[in-house]
């Protein structure tokens, strides 16, 4: 079961923004802001951010391969092997 992540009221945050910094860095969870009670912003540390930023980039791609699919523009397990091969370099 995913923990639940930590909240920080925004005054809080401007007290103390490099002990949440830290906090954020050293648990590699988000930090919820919330401002009025409400979650406002969320701050992650930068692997976490990239690590997000390349899952959607690849869930992307399997759309895109999807649609492409349905379109019937995709292209045969040989062909693409083919690809690979050669852009990996081995002619075998």
């Amino acid at each position: 079961m995913p923990s639940l992540p930590e909240i920080v009221p925004v005054t809080d945050l401007r007290q103390d923004a490099a002990a949440v910094v830290k906090r954020v860095q050293a648990s590699h969870q988000p930090v919820v802001i919330t401002q009025r009670g409400r979650a406002a912003a969320v701050i992650l540390s930068v692997g976490a951010y990239e690590r997000g930023e390349h899952e959607r980039e690849l869930l992307h791609l399997l759309v895109r391969g999807e649609q492409e699919i349905a379109a019937g523009v995709g292209h045969s397990l040989d062909e693409v092997l083919a690809e690979a091969d050669w852009l990996l370099g081995d002619d075998a």
